[in-house]
């Protein structure tokens, strides 16, 4: 299966769109919207900010190794 590195991060308070390529060594936990300046953090029960608001899981995620 190929890992996606793409995955378009959507901020839940003021609904920015963005597409950013995901890092490979390590989960992202802070993420600032460009826009609201909201600093994003994974809601309970995720790894990172890609797996609670970006279109596409993280890639340990979508390998199969899970969390980082």
């Amino acid at each position: 299966m190929k890992v996606e590195l793409k995955s378009e991060i959507s901020c839940p308070h003021c609904n920015y769109r963005k597409e950013e390529t995901m890092p490979t060594t390590a989960c992202q936990f802070f993420y600032e919207c460009e826009n609201c300046k909201e600093v994003l953090k994974p809601k309970e029960g995720d790894c990172c900010v890609f797996c609670s608001y970006g279109s596409v899981a993280c890639p340990p995620i979508q390998d199969g190794s899970g969390c980082c």
